[in-house]
């Protein structure tokens, strides 16, 4: 399959990603009195203007096999809340130490290092009372179908995100600073810091909409594969890319002295992985139907050419 370089969003997700923004900013409370910091300093990550692609893709593939908006709303929120934690935390002088995130201050330089950590704690709870009182709303009028489908988009959410995911993988990065790794051992760190949000962004859409073993692991397979494309194209861009497109500072990994697919195999062949990923994807990704489909596809090809 041919990748085609399709940098604007289709209608349907436009709609989405409005969609979707509606759904985080009611979620999101104003705060009064003792909490209203907290609470500001959640938003201020969460509503930044983020790319939604993780969201997008999991309503994309709901809504492509079957699912309503209205159930799969819960759990696209909750999947931005959950990267939006973990971009605050990685962002702390503990972690990468940076001072730029989507074009503005990261948010510990804006509200402390202590009250940014408990905004990503924050993030995190909420990202789960939002799944779980889903489930709980499908229980409440004995929809047992729908609530299973609902925890196990939950439970994979879950696994995904914790201490054998996207936690491990970020403990395998910080492990790997001011030293030459593995292939193996940046596959594993890459693998669990990247794809496996991407993973559940394909399994817990198609989870809600009650899809089978075979169309659940052949979006699994598309999701690692998208998720270490997503990597590597960001391995890509903190040697070539800009301030001004990135909206972060360029060159940290090498400020780190982290390995990197690039640092390991060299710019050129990086580039080339990533589009060969994205066809391998790309195939897997014919199983979604219909226009939900199309348009998860189209957004999977404009990710091999973004620019930041």
């Amino acid at each position: 399959m041919t990748i085609s370089n399709k940098e604007a969003r289709d209608w349907k997700q436009i709609e989405l990603t409005q969609d979707i923004e509606k759904d985080l900013k009611d979620r999101i409370s104003k705060g009064e009195g003792p909490d209203q910091t907290l609470w500001d300093a959640m938003s201020y990550s969460l509503l930044a203007g983020g790319k939604w692609i993780r969201p997008l893709l999991l309503m994309l593939t709901g809504l492509s096999l079957g699912a309503s908006k209205e159930d799969l709303l819960p759990f696209a929120s909750a999947l931005e809340m959950i990267h939006t934690y973990s971009l605050i935390h990685d962002d702390l002088p503990a972690m990468d130490n940076d001072d730029y995130r989507r074009g503005r201050l990261t948010n510990h330089k804006v509200y402390g290092e202590a009250q940014a950590i408990l905004a990503g704690d924050g993030l995190l709870n909420l990202a789960f009372e939002t799944m779980s009182d889903s489930c709980y709303d499908s229980a409440k009028v004995w929809d047992h179908d729908k609530t299973i489908c609902k925890l196990q988009a939950m439970a994979y959410m879950a696994h995904a995100s914790g201490a054998k995911g996207m936690i491990a993988g970020q403990s395998a990065d910080l492990m790997s600073e001011d030293k030459t790794v593995s292939s193996q051992t940046l596959a594993y760190t890459e693998f669990n810091k990247t794809s496996r949000l991407l993973m559940s962004a394909l399994y817990a859409g198609a989870a809600v909409a009650g899809a089978g073993e075979d169309v659940l692991d052949a979006l699994e397979n598309a999701g690692g594969m998208i998720g270490l494309a997503f990597q590597i194209r960001d391995d890509v861009l903190d040697v070539e890319g800009t301030l001004e497109k990135l909206g972060k500072m360029q060159g940290s990994d090498e400020k780190s002295a982290k390995s990197t697919f690039v640092s390991l195999y060299g710019l050129e062949r990086a580039k080339k992985e990533v589009f060969a990923l994205t066809d391998q994807a790309l195939e897997e990704l014919r199983i979604l139907p219909g226009e939900c489909g199309e348009s998860a596809r189209a957004l999977i090809r404009s990710l091999a050419y973004r620019d930041h």
